[in-house]
């Protein structure tokens, strides 16, 4: 009978494998395999949309932004246009807040671009 020498380590791996697995359903939490393809591509998927979450949010901002412009009847390329050459220099995300929850501010912000937008 031969001698098993890696015994522990392989052990680990697969112990690590099916807890990385745990909540998964049927043999994708029970097999070593499926449970290791399976983690494996959970892992690709949570990268991916970890970038793909950057995305979201900034269209998510872009359409917030848009709306409140809307409001005071600016268009959203104009309104950041104006933003540029005022050398108002607030993210989509700090505008997108102010636009939600703090319009009076946003209000001044729009005011600060009018003049210098002659398409209104």
């Amino acid at each position: 009978m031969a001698r098993v020498k890696h015994r522990v380590a392989s052990k680990k791996r697969r112990k690590k494998a099916l807890k990385s697995a745990k909540g998964y359903v049927g043999g994708r939490s029970k097999l070593h395999r499926t449970a290791k393809e399976t983690v494996l591509k959970a892992k690709a998927y949570a990268t991916r949309d970890r970038k793909r979450k950057k995305r979201t949010y900034r269209s998510l901002w872009i359409t917030r932004i848009n709306a409140g412009c809307k409001v005071y009847g600016v268009k959203y390329s104009d309104f950041i246009d104006g933003l540029k050459k005022a050398k108002v220099s607030l993210d989509r995300k700090i505008l997108a807040e102010l636009a939600v929850s703090n319009k009076a501010a946003f209000k001044k912000l729009v005011d600060l671009i009018k003049p210098k937008n002659p398409t209104k």
